[in-house]
C-alpha cells in the first residue's frame, strides 16, 4: 500500500510518500518512500526540495503553479501507484468533526467551512480537487487538525455570544491538532507521558496546548487559527473593540472592510509587522543580536505571549509535569525556549544548557533534577496523517 500525503500551508506545500508492507494489517507499520516541500509559493522564485536533498528553484506565482509542481513531483515512476491520500485539513467547520473518506458532500462542507480559516482551507480545498483529478482511482481523505480538541470541556469550548451563534458553530476548535498528536504518540512510545503537559507548537504559526493523561483540556486558538499567542503574520489574541475599531477605519463597503481587516489580522501583523522584517525567525534573531531595537521588541512580545500561555495552563492544571516544544522554531531555536522559560526556576524548570537542540526525535533538555521535564520534538504531521489514512482504509476494506 502506497499513501501520499499532501500538507498545505500559507505559502507552502508539503508531501510525503509512506509504503505499508502488509496491506491487510491494520498495525503495519509505515516505512518513508519520499519526501519534500514546495517553499515561498506566490513568490518570484519558490524552492522545490526532495528528500533526496537536491533543490531546484522554479516559478511558483499561482496556487494553481505550484499544486502543479508538486504532483509532478510525486507522480514519476517510484510514486506511480498512489493506493490512497492523505490530506492536512485545518478546519472542517461545524458539521464534521473525524477524519473521513472524502466524497462530493464532504467536499461541499469543507467550501462552506472556508470562512473559518481563510489562510488555509481554500488552498488545502483546491489543493483536493487537484490531486482528485490526478488519481481518480485512489481514495482520498481529509485529516482535520480539530479532531484531537473535542476531549476538551464545554467550559474551556463556549463563547459568551447569543446562542444563535453557538448554535450554528461558533465555539473554540482548537487547531495544530496534528501535531499534538503526534508528541502525545512519540512521548507515549518513550514512556515518558505524564499526567500534566503543556505542548508548544511554535512554528509560523504558534499555539499552546494543555493536555491530561495525553488528551487536550484547553488550548489558545480558537473559532480559527488567527487568535491565542502572537505568530509569524497573525496577531493572535486581540480586544474585540480593536477589531470592531479596526473595521470603522476602513473604506468601502462593509464586506470589504471586514476582508480588509481579516487580510490584516492574518496575513500583516505579528512579529512580521513589529520587527519591520519578513516573516524570518532566523532573519528576526539576527537583526536584534545587531542592535535593531524594532526586532527586540518583537521578540520580547513573542515570547511574553507564549509565557504567559504556559503559566496560565500552570494554574489551570494545578502544576505541570512537563513542557513541550515541537514546530521549527520550537524544535530548533534554543534562544526563544530560553526566553520562554527564563525566571521558571522557582516554578521547578532547569534547562540543561548542554543538551543538544533538533537532533530529530524526542529529547529532554531539562536537567535530572528539574521538577518540570522540558522536551523537544518535531510535529510529525505527516505521519500521523498516513496513520489515520491507513487505518480508514483498511477499515473500509475490511467491511467490503
Amino acid at each position: 500500500m502506497r499513501i501520499l500525503v499532501l500538507n498545505s500551508g500559507s505559502s507552502s506545500i508539503k508531501f510525503s510518500v509512506f509504503l505499508c508492507a502488509g496491506d491487510a494489517q491494520p498495525d503495519a507499520p509505515l516505512e518513508l518512500d519520499r519526501e519534500g516541500q514546495l517553499t515561498g509559493v506566490g513568490s518570484d522564485v519558490a524552492t522545490l526540495t526532495i528528500s533526496d536533498g537536491s533543490q531546484t528553484k522554479v516559478k511558483a506565482n499561482t496556487l494553481e503553479h505550484a499544486i502543479q509542481l508538486v504532483l509532478d513531483a510525486v507522480s514519476g515512476p517510484a510514486s506511480s501507484m498512489i493506493d490512497a491520500v492523505g490530506y492536512r485539513v485545518v478546519h472542517p467547520g461545524p458539521k464534521l468533526r473525524e477524519h473521513q473518506r472524502i466524497t462530493p458532500e464532504v467536499l461541499e462542507l469543507l467550501d462552506e467551512a472556508r470562512e473559518f480559516a481563510p489562510l488555509h482551507d481554500p488552498e488545502a480545498v483546491m489543493l483536493i480537487r487537484a490531486t482528485m483529478q490526478l488519481y481518480p482511482q485512489s481514495a482520498h481523505y481529509a485529516c482535520f487538525d480539530t479532531v484531537f480538541h473535542q476531549s476538551m470541556p464545554e467550559e474551556a469550548l463556549v463563547y459568551p455570544l447569543p446562542e444563535s451563534y453557538r448554535e450554528n458553530g461558533v465555539h473554540r476548535y482548537g487547531f495544530h491538532g496534528l501535531s499534538c498528536e503526534s508528541v502525545v504518540r512519540q512521548m507515549s512510545a518513550a514512556g515518558a507521558l505524564p499526567q500534566r503537559t503543556v505542548i508548544a507548537h511554535l512554528g509560523s504559526g504558534c499555539s499552546v496546548t494543555a493536555l491530561v493523561d495525553g488528551r487536550s483540556v484547553d488550548t489558545t486558538m480558537g473559532l480559527t487559527p488567527t487568535g491565542g499567542v502572537l505568530m509569524g503574520t497573525r496577531s493572535g489574541d486581540l480586544d474585540p473593540g480593536l477589531v470592531i475599531y479596526l473595521m470603522r477605519k476602513q473604506y468601502g463597503s462593509r464586506d470589504e472592510a471586514a476582508a480588509a481587516v481579516e487580510t490584516m489580522l492574518n496575513h500583516g501583523s505579528g512579529i512580521d509587522v513589529l520587527s519591520g522584517l519578513e516573516n524570518d525567525m532566523r532573519a528576526v534573531r539576527e537583526a536584534a543580536a545587531d542592535g535593531n531595537e524594532q526586532a527586540r521588541q518583537a521578540l520580547k512580545v513573542f515570547t511574553r505571549s507564549i509565557t504567559k500561555a504556559i503559566g496560565g495552563y500552570c494554574w489551570l492544571l494545578g502544576g505541570l509535569d512537563a513542557v513541550v516544544f515541537t514546530g521549527g522554531i520550537g524544535e530548533h531555536d534554543a534562544q526563544t525556549r530560553n526566553e520562554v522559560l527564563t525566571d521558571t526556576a522557582e516554578a521547578g524548570i532547569e534547562i540543561d544548557a548542554g543538551a543538544a537542540s533538533g537532533t530529530g526525535g524526542l529529547q529532554c533538555i531539562s536537567t535530572v533534577t528539574s521538577r518540570i521535564r522540558v522536551y523537544i520534538t518535531p510535529a510529525q504531521e505527516d505521519l500521523m496523517i498516513a496513520l489515520h489514512v491507513q487505518q480508514l482504509f483498511q477499515t473500509e476494506h475490511s467491511l467490503k
